[in-house]
């Protein structure tokens, strides 16, 4: 009989106070998170302030022998000058651990893979391993199926890979979640999901496709059944969920107590709601990226187009409020700014009518 995975607690969308990660919050939801018996933590050195924030809320409380922790290695910080040596020891300093039980090559990818192997990135971590200050190797990964079969092929070592898995990405021709899940267990390796909920997407989708998980008559939350659809899969052992508040700690640690498969009537509820959110029109921007170069408000189009898409799909959630923020942090003008002078429009391949479509975006996000 399969064992039933454990939930994780993912540390990336921390609960914040005027900037900063809130300490207190995390400790409590913490405490309720080991009370009820789980104690897989999952952070990162790019995860702005989780490694300390972890430290102050878990490690200078609770005895090392009662939580385990995740911690990873990113290629795209290092360099000449900054080792993986250098990235590994600074993320024991910021955790105030002396080893990591997990510890994963983070995002491993067509671009960063050329990267740990340029800084002999394996070499270390496999050294880090016979030395004891890692206990379980893996590596999460957002790149394609050949590349993931040939780190897999040529990393043997690896006890378990990290997955972006919900039931909508299962069926995503770009994620392809379902062909990378079978190539890690073809190879005999555990899966680790990031992302079951899709970010918090699944958990507010659209009324019409919540009705066909409400029909089966349970009361059950729609994110009770993403993780429960997950945890249906054979091979794997964590579910990571990111967790930012005591409420949605108590409803997971709830589900994970006795989580169960899902039954055959919940598993054609489940691919009757993917269905209905599937069934949207949706804008067919092919991210060509024709429409960026003269944008005079210097707008990333297609990163917008992405966002209402995901709007149309799921409704209106706090998950492309933060990809919106992202966009900007990355450089984007806001939809606001947009002037309408429609070069846009009169250079995509898709007639895709932009100025028009960026201010229904606006509608949502700028509000």
């Amino acid at each position: 009989m399969q064992e039933s995975p454990g939930l994780g607690f993912g540390l990336m969308r921390l609960a914040r106070k005027d900037g900063k990660i809130n300490t207190d919050i995390l400790a409590k939801m913490a405490d309720l998170f080991l009370e009820r018996g789980f104690t897989y933590f999952d952070t990162a050195y790019v995860y702005e302030g989780s490694e300390e924030a972890f430290r102050k809320a878990v490690v200078e409380r609770i005895p090392r022998d009662r939580y385990t922790i995740a911690d990873k290695l990113p290629a795209w910080v290092m360099s000449d000058d900054r080792s993986p040596e250098d990235l590994f020891n600074e993320s024991l300093r910021r955790v105030g651990v002396d080893y990591f039980d997990y510890y994963l090559m983070h995002n491993v990818n067509e671009d960063s893979a050329p990267v740990f192997d340029k800084y002999d990135a394996w070499s270390f971590v496999n050294r880090m391993v016979a030395e004891g200050k890692i206990k379980h190797l893996g590596f999460s990964c957002h790149g394609k199926p050949p590349l993931l079969e040939k780190v897999l092929t040529e990393h043997p070592e690896v006890e378990f890979v990290q997955l972006q898995i919900n039931f909508m990405d299962w069926v995503d021709d770009n994620v392809r979640a379902n062909e990378m899940y079978a190539t890690v267990r073809r190879h005999g390796k555990s899966v680790t999901v990031m992302e079951p909920i899709k970010g918090g997407t699944l958990a507010l989708i659209r009324p019409e496709a919540k009705a066909k998980l409400e029909a089966l008559g349970t009361g059950a939350s729609v994110a009770s059944y993403a993780l429960r659809w997950v945890g249906s899969l054979e091979g794997v052992k964590t579910i990571l969920s990111g967790m930012n508040t005591l409420e949605q700690m108590d409803e997971n640690t709830k589900t994970f107590a006795d989580i169960r498969p899902l039954t055959e009537a919940e598993q054609e509820a489940m691919k009757a709601c993917r269905e209905e959110l599937l069934a949207v029109p949706t804008v067919p921007c092919t991210a060509c990226r024709y429409c960026c170069e003269g944008c005079p408000a210097k707008i990333n189009i297609p990163g917008m187009m992405k966002i209402y898409n995901a709007l149309l799909v799921y409704g209106d959630h706090p998950g492309a409020h933060f990809m919106y923020g992202r966009e900007q942090q990355d450089g984007s003008g806001k939809l606001t700014d947009c002037i309408k002078c429609g070069q846009c429009a009169g250079v995509c391949p898709q007639h895709i009518a932009i100025p028009d479509i960026l201010e229904k975006a606006s509608a949502f996000l700028d509000k």
